[in-house]
């Protein structure tokens, strides 16, 4: 479907967010000779699966890229399963690596910087004119719910999946606690196995209860949305609970990420948790087959960025930052494949949208995946899928002085990766608060506090090692690498240089790739309406989107707790 053309140097901000007008297609129309199939006249149903946190980690990588990385300590037999039953996409990406944008861009299928105030995480609002694909599918006859984390966050919660009307929780939310939850039953004498199904047991009874409400015949449209991926979890939980051997990944630690034990922990313990994740594929698979569902279902299961609290992950346009797993399985699709198009999970709007025989809003920048999905191809599937745009403008509110954004886009393709830092002159991850005062943070702090430095990476083990060995002359420009100021322009080889480490956007060598993929970047953002290139970027300067929290939002305590008396 083609974008919709945009003259945005004409268009008022207000225009452009609150006024446009939602013209539709018909799905036939949209999605041209891969059209998504119907089965005997009956319309898919729709399970989706996403990983809160969950970045581009899962065994079966391993084998699509070749061993030798982290991946290789990763197990995830569910989410394999279903890659080799279906397809399994090798470059899809978030458009945006923090949690609200990324779900404002996926539930809405257009780029986050076209969802108004859903574009940033503190401080997001949900604009009702909107159209999501949830609410159209309701429109449409489908039975929708969700379980755990949608859209937040945000007010109102959940907004673009309707609040909390289509809420099945009955059964409890301690699976959002996973490592917590299972040491503490353990703990008290709980054998190891039966702890984790006390977990299992939850996930069943509350997609159970989503199932019950549905009519007989009705198509339904269920998201599964757990936050364990997401950081807090119990430090040694992936060997404890799963097996993992941190010394497994010696060698095999990204150049970004220090290779020392307490690092190779905490990854793994990161891992624990995505196995748990997969874990709950294979129980709501298990409950589709129970309930006759299976043969009409598509299948979807992703995450929202990459890993939280680790150099290039969550809130960095790198590749580690912004790429995620993804794999499709269900009626229509040809499986066995594994494709390399370039796929933004804006993407997956209009694909469900088009599954569920609904036209698809001519305000969606997303492109159905059906041609692909339907293709008997592996490889590059569709040509015209050669590369993805990301981007972030404000995360945490307080993270830097004036509670201002750090607004970056970028393009990346097979070769190369290129970034615009818009305000080269802040700090990309936030301040560095009490770094340098009488009373830096503590071990513990680091640890447990995001907001004590750099607000714009969660707190955690490796945050803390990192900071601490600041001064060590072994890891300092690491620290630099991790936390400093970066240039206006970043531009990397992916093939000399897979973990982007080294810009090249300097040199001469590169002048003519540099010059093309700027103008690539900005035509895109140019032609989709992106308040940042319009004016300076004072849409995203001024409040509500910089500034102080507003009135109409939740005020979270960011307030340092004082250090116990000795």
């Amino acid at each position: 479907m083609a974008r919709p053309c945009l003259t945005p140097f004409r268009l008022s901000l207000s225009v452009l967010f609150l006024g446009l007008a939602v013209f539709v297609l018909p799905a036939s129309a949209s999605g041209a000779d891969g059209a998504a199939p119907e089965t005997a006249g009956t319309r898919p149903n729709i399970l989706f699966l996403f990983a809160d946190d969950w970045g581009r980690c899962a065994g079966i990588y391993s084998e699509a890229d070749g061993p030798g990385g982290f991946n290789d300590a990763v197990r995830t037999p569910n989410f394999d399963r279903l890659a080799r039953e279906g397809v399994l996409f090798r470059n899809a990406h978030v458009n945006a690596p923090s949690c609200t944008p990324c779900r404002s861009s996926l539930l809405s299928g257009q780029y986050f910087w076209r969802t108004g105030r859903g574009a940033i995480l503190q401080g997001a609002r949900w604009d009702p004119e909107i159209p999501s694909y949830p609410l159209l599918l309701k429109d449409a006859g489908y039975h929708i719910g969700q379980t755990y984390k949608v859209w937040s966050p945000g007010a109102p919660v959940d907004a673009p999946y309707g609040g909390r009307d289509h809420e099945y929780e009955s059964a409890g939310r301690r699976f959002n606690s996973f490592s917590q939850t299972v040491t503490s039953l353990v703990t008290k004498g709980q054998p190891l196995e039966a702890a984790r199904e006390v977990l299992y047991d939850e996930v069943r009874k509350n997609f159970r209860s989503f199932l019950a409400d549905r009519k007989e015949g009705q198509p339904f449209c269920y998201w599964f949305g757990p936050t364990n991926v997401h950081r807090k979890w119990v430090k040694g939980s992936g060997k404890e609970l799963w097996g993992l051997d941190p010394d497994s990944l010696k060698g095999k630690m990204p150049p970004f990420l220090p290779d020392v034990p307490e690092v190779r922990q905490d990854l793994m313990d990161y891992f624990g948790e995505v196995m748990a994740f997969d874990a709950s594929i294979g129980v709501l698979r298990e409950e589709l087959q129970q309930a006759g569902a299976a043969d009409n279902t598509l299948i979807v299961v992703s995450g929202d960025h990459g890993p939280p609290g680790f150099p290039h992950g969550k809130c960095n346009l790198y590749h580690f930052g912004t790429a995620v797993p993804l794999a499709i399985s269900g009626p229509g699709i040809k499986g066995g494949r594994v494709v390399e198009d370039f796929v933004n999970l804006t993407d997956l709007a209009p694909t469900f949208l088009e599954a569920g025989g609904t036209a698809v809003p001519d305000v969606m920048t997303g492109r159905s995946l059906w041609p692909v999905l339907k293709s008997e191809k592996s490889g590059l599937v569709d040509p015209a899928r050669t590369a993805v745009f990301t981007g972030r403008e404000r995360h945490v509110e307080m993270a830097r002085a004036g509670h201002l954004p750090y607004p970056q886009r970028a393009i990346q393709t097979a070769d190369h990766l290129l970034i615009i830092n818009f305000r080269p002159d802040r700090n990309p991850l936030g301040d560095p608060y009490h770094l340098d005062g009488p009373n830096p943070p503590t071990e513990d702090e680091l640890t447990n506090s995001t907001f004590v430095t750099f607000p714009d990476e969660d707190a955690g083990p490796t945050k803390a090692w990192l900071v601490l060995h600041r001064k060590d002359p072994q890891w300092h420009k690491l620290f630099v690498h991790a936390y400093g100021k970066r240039p206006r322009v970043e531009l990397f080889d992916l093939k000399q240089d897979p973990h982007q480490m080294h810009n090249v956007a300097g040199s001469e060598a590169y002048a003519t790739i540099r010059q093309e993929l700027e103008q690539r970047l900005m035509r895109e953002l140019e032609e989709t309406g992106d308040p940042r290139v319009i004016d300076d970027g004072k849409y995203f300067e001024t409040p509500p989107l910089a500034g102080p929290l507003p009135d109409d939002v939740r005020k979270p305590n960011r307030q340092r707790k004082k250090p116990a008396k000795p």
